[in-house]
């Protein structure tokens, strides 16, 4: 059972397929971000082979923290914005492209940045490309909306036990740190119990689009959901 639980949740996270229409809205449009990627080419590149340049590549990205490629050298005020605790989410990534050096003082980035909400949009849409997308964790920023199921009173009053829902977890955190540090794998810990157990009861019940996650989820009973639910949740 904790090998299936193990199965289902790290490949929820991991799995790289586009999102589901019924489970997802766009954050821009990727083609025209496409073209307004040809300001950026000159210092990042992006895509298959990327390398850092006058800037770092850009894949991956999202959900990223500041300043953490080891080979590249950013400047002193990146460096500090890590420490502060920038994380390259969507509204991190639009602040810093509205304007660079207002974000991020210090900066080494001369990009003028862009006004428009919409142009950073489609511009950051295109970049997701190259991101991770955890589609099948659909309350994960930033494309993602929610799926609701409707359960019984029962089924949310039920009291995990954090204690079974570690037990049950323990090869999850072997990949996913319990400290919810990011290591290049996105972190699991802090969701909201009954946003965790709407999610698995959305996969058992078949809401939600993934077959192998249906399956995984179709083989825990109410109280294991529960339990993962709160072990997951009291994690800080």
């Amino acid at each position: 059972m904790r090998i299936a639980v193990a199965i289902m949740i790290l490949w929820a996270v991991l799995t790289g397929a586009a999102f589901a229409e019924e489970t997802a809205t766009a954050i821009g449009d990727p083609e025209r971000g496409q073209k307004m990627f040809k300001k950026c080419k000159s210092c990042h590149q992006l895509g298959e082979g990327a390398k850092h340049k006058v800037g770092p590549h850009l894949n991956g990205i999202f959900f990223r923290p500041a300043a953490t490629f080891d080979d590249f050298k950013y400047s002193k005020g990146m460096y500090a914005a890590r420490e502060a605790g920038l994380v390259w989410d969507i509204d991190g990534l639009s602040r810093f492209i509205e304007d660079p050096r207002k974000t991020v003082p210090g900066t080494k980035m001369s990009f003028h940045g862009l006004a428009k909400e919409k142009d950073r949009h489609d511009l950051l849409a295109f970049m997701r490309i190259y991101s991770d997308n955890p589609q099948n964790i659909p309350e994960a920023a930033p494309t993602a909306i929610k799926v609701e199921v409707e359960l019984s009173p029962e089924i949310l009053a039920i009291v995990g036990d954090p204690e079974y829902g570690e037990y049950l977890a323990t090869e999850c955190t072997t990949c996913h740190q319990s400290s919810g540090d990011f290591d290049g794998i996105p972190g699991i810990v802090g969701w909201p119990q009954d946003e965790f157990v709407i999610a698995m009861h959305a996969y058992k019940l078949k809401k939600r689009d993934h077959p192998v996650m249906q399956m995984m989820a179709g083989r825990l009973a109410d109280d294991e959901i529960a339990a993962l639910a709160a072990y997951f949740g009291d994690l800080n």
